[in-house]
């Protein structure tokens, strides 16, 4: 299973589904509880569909029978009812018109507070580990993302360059595109898309590919067109909550997977890392007006 509960897996799985087996999602979304008391056969029935289609959904979600599907339900409200190191305890994902501050402030920390434990918990180390060596030996480090997965990509540009890495973030497709045609296979290229689908961040980043460079995808999405076209994959749970759907809702635990990164590149560069810092440390507290205090 990917680093994610199987309720946001069926999420993202949901629009490739079609006919029966988007019957069989929907109706696994809209009441999780009551699924995990049904049979396949029962939730067939409930369908409109048939035992079989339920075994053929399970598979298309990479699950290996409708026994795995429960187990991962149940698994899933045993995390929301053990939240309580987390703060999340008991807290859904639903926002109402009329819900006080407070309660938006809770539902908004739970569902981050729960992506981000969901992705330090699933993260492959040995990926991450391996994305972390491409990127400190790379001569050159491309970054590709648009829209909300550009600033992010500004993001993962402003903390590498830092620490002294070769690294500009593209937010722009032809800029992107023409970036990637002048790779070589010493250098890296990081595709950020929270779907993993986005036509803008693929082309450059399958391009980079052609090219010989080692491709990093960061996604929510491990069977997306971006992760199968990477060398290495990270992969960030999702934090839903009403009015924050998408990317949106993998902001925060995206950010720790790039946090995880950047910090084993300097442990990998360390002497380049820390000459760049030292270099740079002085520059940030030059900047700030001073504190008068006013009679």
């Amino acid at each position: 299973m990917p680093p994610t509960d199987v309720t946001a897996l069926i999420r993202a799985e949901l629009p490739r589904l079609t006919g029966s087996l988007r019957k069989v999602g929907e109706l696994v979304l809209a009441d999780p509880e009551a699924v995990t008391r049904c049979s396949a056969a029962e939730l067939g029935r409930r369908t409109g569909t048939s035992q079989a289609t339920v075994t053929r959904f399970c598979r298309a979600l990479g699950l290996d029978s409708y026994q795995h599907l429960l187990m991962e339900l149940a698994a899933e409200r045993g995390r929301g009812a053990a939240g309580t190191d987390w703060g999340t305890a008991g807290i859904g994902p639903d926002i109402s018109p009329d819900d006080s501050l407070e309660k938006v402030v809770r539902v908004v920390g739970a569902a981050d507070l729960r992506a981000v434990r969901q992705t330090v918990e699933g993260m492959d180390l040995d990926a991450l580990e391996r994305a972390a060596r491409a990127t400190a030996r790379a001569r050159r480090i491309d970054v590709y993302g648009v829209g909300g997965s550009g600033a992010v990509a500004r993001e993962t540009e402003m903390r590498l360059f830092r620490i002294g890495c070769a690294v500009r973030g593209w937010t722009e497709v032809h800029a992107a595109a023409t970036s990637a045609a002048l790779l070589t296979p010493a250098d890296v290229a990081i595709g950020i898309s929270h779907s993993g689908a986005t036509r803008e961040v693929l082309e450059p980043f399958e391009l980079a590919r052609e090219r010989g460079a080692t491709t990093i995808a960061l996604t929510s999405d491990p069977r997306s067109p971006l992760a199968k076209a990477a060398d290495v994959r990270l992969v960030s749970a999702t934090s839903e909550t009403s009015f924050r759907s998408g990317g949106i809702g993998a902001r925060h635990s995206v950010l720790v997977l790039i946090d995880c990164l950047y910090v084993r590149v300097a442990q990998l560069s360390y002497d380049r890392a820390s000459a760049s810092l030292t270099l740079t440390n002085h520059i940030a507290p030059t900047h700030r007006v001073p504190n008068r205090r006013t009679r």
